[in-house]
């Protein structure tokens, strides 16, 4: 008998991917999905479509010569796909979504039903402004609570990401340089950094010099001390950062990027951990992006776009990227045009994320103050959970208390035969999302864990219980072949990481058409 893809089946063995092979070619519930091109037959269509009347001169004369390669499907087989597709994926709806650094948090189907109301869920750019002055109402609002919440005095809305927002903050920071005629080189970047601070740092013509960090998994202050000078443009440093750590000596940090003329940009991934605990204003810094879906649970990605705001020190403020929100005796005004000449100017042809802003509002006005005080603190708890309950199985990379996220190396691992990729891998089998891996560089081996501060103790205790059995497991030795196997439970099997990297099948092809390539 032949499966879906034409290939052989037997009842009760293996395939050519190591899995048990069935006679249709199913695993349970999870179904052997081809590719919706392979699936198309022409002629099928899930709608009933008028013909297109008979005109002589369709598109100034510009005819189609051949098919234009979508599938022809019925409307059943395009649910079925998808539905059957979306159960090869995880997503923080299914379980603990633990990656590192990436705060993979609940999104609140409250925040999601006021995204997709009328009158917010189907504004258009392009709308005069007299039309829109709740839409800008509700910017402005947000924007003062995050410069409320960083005790900063001016923030910059329209950054798409974070990424963008580094962009941002240091595109500010050599507008105020070239301002005040002082040209300058060189970043000063962590090693434990965010890899998009050094890249960010290059794009703005900036030479990248590297700060190490200390055996406690902090910047070497005296490190930092030997690289100022009068041509340090700007230190980007993390807080907490990649390690899950705070820096304790981030005003020190800061009094001394001052002192030699410089600006302190912080990368602000990471704020989940001190929002309402902690304002970064206080600590001198002067720009500092914020990832609204990692801190205010805004989705990641697929029910983006993202966003990253960027709030900017009183030295910056003059130079916040255009447009921005204004209230004026007419009501809000959205300022496109720069009359004193200070603006960089405009980083992405309209305002925002709008969705994204609705919901990362309601997100604040759910908990108030003091709630966002709280997730910091549940999501700290929950971090140092797992590392108290973990410690003596795993290794923590760092003594002592952590913040928002757990951080181990592979010491635990050694002369087992399992490497931190396996044991990553065997996590899938067990239901699973993996963990953050080999990030940061600094640490050997790193598996870094974020649980955040959505789950329950019952979910972390199912989780942590997962990870002692399996690193129990792994250090009892003799089990190397088991984890060099998983993940066994998946669609697929482990994929060649390496060669899909260099070597990316990104683009279906029809196989050749036989007889019409006879004829």
């Amino acid at each position: 008998m032949l499966n879906r893809q034409g290939r052989p089946t037997t009842p009760n063995a293996t395939n050519e991917t190591g899995q048990l092979a069935t006679i249709g070619g199913h695993r349970g519930l999870d179904h052997e999905e081809p590719l919706i091109f392979e699936q198309g037959e022409e002629g099928r269509c899930g709608v009933d479509l008028p013909e297109a009347p008979a005109v002589t001169q369709r598109l100034g004369g510009l005819r189609r010569k051949g098919a234009i390669g979508l599938p022809g499907l019925s409307e059943p087989q395009v649910i079925r796909h998808f539905v059957r597709l979306s159960r090869k994926n995880y997503a923080i709806d299914m379980g603990v979504f633990p990656l590192g650094s990436c705060t993979m948090k609940h999104n609140p189907r409250l925040n999601e039903k006021l995204a997709r109301w009328k009158g917010l869920g189907d504004l258009h750019p392009m709308q005069p402004v007299s039309t829109v002055q709740g839409a800008l109402q509700l910017i402005a609002e947000l924007a003062d609570w995050l410069k409320c919440l960083t005790g900063m005095p001016a923030v910059a809305m329209s950054p798409a990401a974070g990424a963008h927002g580094e962009l941002c903050g240091l595109m500010a920071i050599r507008a105020a340089l070239i301002a005040r005629g002082d040209a300058r080189k060189r970043i000063l970047a962590p090693e434990s950094a965010h890899g998009t601070n050094p890249a960010t740092a290059a794009m703005c013509g900036y030479e990248v010099d590297p700060i190490p960090a200390t055996a406690d998994g902090r910047v070497d202050l005296e490190a930092l001390k030997a690289k100022l000078g009068p041509d340090v443009a700007a230190i980007m440093l993390t807080n907490p950062n990649t390690c899950g750590l705070f820096e304790r000596e981030i005003k020190q940090v800061a009094d001394l990027i001052h002192g030699v003329g410089g600006f302190f940009y912080c990368d602000g991934a990471n704020f989940n951990a001190i929002v309402g605990k902690v304002r970064p204003g206080d600590l001198g810094i002067d720009a500092m992006h914020i990832n609204l879906h990692k801190t205010f649970s805004t989705p990641h990605g697929g029910g983006g776009p993202g966003s990253g705001p960027v709030v900017l020190s009183k030295a910056l403020m003059d130079f916040v990227p255009l447009p921005y929100v204004m209230l004026t005796q007419a009501g809000y005004k959205l300022v496109e045009i720069d009359m004193s000449g200070t603006s960089f100017g405009r980083m992405k042809a309209f305002h925002g994320q709008m969705g994204m802003f609705i919901r990362a509002l309601a997100y604040m006005l759910s908990h108030g103050g003091d709630g966002l005080k709280r997730v910091a603190e549940d999501a700290v708890l929950a971090a140092n959970y797992v590392m108290a309950t973990c410690g003596d199985v795993m290794s923590p990379a760092f003594e002592g208390p952590c913040m928002h996220e757990a951080l181990f190396d592979d010491a635990f691992l050694k002369d087992t035969g399992v490497t931190t990729l396996d044991f990553a891998k065997a996590l899938i089998d067990e239901g699973y999302h993996p963990m953050t891996v080999y990030f940061p560089l600094v640490v050997h081996g790193a598996l870094l864990v974020e649980p955040t501060e959505s789950e329950s103790k019952d979910a972390l205790d199912h989780f942590i219980g997962v990870l002692r059995g399996l690193a129990e497991r792994a250090r009892a030795g003799g089990n190397a072949e088991y984890f060099q196997g998983a993940p066994r439970l998946t669609p697929r099997r482990r994929l060649d990481e390496t060669q899909a990297a260099r070597k990316p099948v990104l683009r279906w092809k029809p196989a050749p058409d036989t007889k019409a390539a006879a004829e």
